[in-house]
């Protein structure tokens, strides 16, 4: 790009004014890509910390997050580039994310760490990919972006059909296992659908095979 930070061709989104004398406050606005944490985790603590950098660094905006999956600070000025880049490392033990033709920064969803869907985990993959592909996240040499995502299930919750060139999707490999005495107590509405989210609303009677069988793609059911 037209700007970065020494070493990396990647991270740092060169944004300049074409007016800088009539708006000297945005001549400089660049836009830093943070990679962010396996299956987006955050403590309170890092939080106010990269906040409390980026208000002295730069304008305080920030997207959480792009469609990428980055952290993203937008709006600081050249000279603040390497600080900003040696807090991030040094202080924060944090590392930028992709920008530009290269691989992008690779994202998950929360996986197997909190979620009863999800056939492999998310994490440890992204977490392997994003240290065997260093070279390609930090030094573009693509003719175009390239992105990873990994998706746990089929519900798709980091978007990895839309929003990645190569998306993993974890399915379930087993025959597919059916507590029958859990379902018959679902019909007969002993156990709560969606947790009790629904309580109040009336769609009327329950349909298994309408809304339950009739769904799975592969008639597996």
């Amino acid at each position: 790009g037209i700007v970065g930070v020494f070493g990396y061709g990647g991270g740092v989104i060169g944004r300049y004014c074409d007016q800088p004398q009539q708006f000297p406050g945005v001549a400089h606005f660049h836009t830093v890509r943070v990679s962010q944490p396996g299956g987006k985790y955050y403590t309170t603590k890092y939080l106010k910390d990269i906040c409390d950098l980026w208000e002295r660094r730069g304008s305080g905006l920030t997207n959480m997050h792009g469609s990428t999956g980055d952290i993203v600070f937008i709006g600081t000025t050249t000279p603040q580039l390497e600080e900003i880049f040696w807090e991030l490392t040094h202080n924060l033990n944090q590392d930028l994310g992709g920008s530009g033709s290269n691989l992008r920064t690779p994202a998950d969803c929360i996986g197997s760490s909190r979620c009863e869907y999800a056939c492999y985990d998310t994490q440890a993959l992204c977490y392997a990919m994003t240290m065997d592909y260093q070279d390609e996240l930090h030094r573009p040499a693509f003719p175009y972006k390239f992105k990873f995502k990994f998706d746990g299930c089929p519900n798709c919750c980091v978007a990895s059909i839309a929003r990645s060139d190569m998306s993993f999707i974890g399915t379930w490999k087993d025959d597919i296992r059916i507590d029958q005495k859990a379902v018959q107590a679902y019909i007969g509405c002993e156990l709560k659908p969606n947790a009790g989210a629904h309580s109040g609303r009336d769609w009327g009677k329950f349909d298994i095979a309408k809304e339950v069988l009739d769904l799975c793609p592969t008639k597996c059911m």
